[in-house]
């Protein structure tokens, strides 16, 4: 039977979990996900607990933070001036925006706090900080 290895296209379904059993994400109700392994196309950890599956194989594998999404950095939370925003954005907490950053990288952050002349926005990934559980189906390798 033919494993998942480094360079092979794979097709499955995943469940992603945090320690609490809150689900995040899951593929269930649509496509399987299909990415090559070994080009970055998810997290580390993910790539790793699929090398070495047999398709139909099942199983759960736990991501530490350090091969997630990482840990949450408090010098990626930042105050800004309502008045450095466009004047039609009335942003709301938990609201997701795209901002350019001064050599044009986009940096996607999260509204925290709103008051009459601030946000308070941060760009740490929503999952950063935290252990992943995903319960994998290996569908195929292509």
């Amino acid at each position: 039977m033919t494993q998942a290895k480094q360079g092979d296209t794979v097709r499955l379904h995943y469940t992603g979990k945090l320690a609490d059993g809150t689900v995040f994400d899951t593929s269930l109700n649509r496509h399987p996900l299909q990415f090559t392994i070994g080009k970055g196309q998810v997290i580390a950890g993910f790539e790793q607990a699929v090398v070495g599956m047999n398709t139909g194989e099942s199983r759960t594998a736990t991501i530490p933070v350090d091969q997630a999404y990482g840990p949450r950095r408090e010098d990626r939370i930042m105050t800004v001036e309502r008045g450095t925003l466009p004047a039609d954005l009335n942003p709301e907490v938990g609201q997701r925006l795209e901002m350019t950053q001064m050599d044009d990288q986009t940096l996607l952050v999260t509204v925290k706090t709103v008051t009459d002349t601030t946000l308070t926005l941060d760009a740490n990934h929503p999952l950063a900080g935290k252990d992943l559980t995903f319960d994998l189906q290996l569908i195929s390798i292509v």
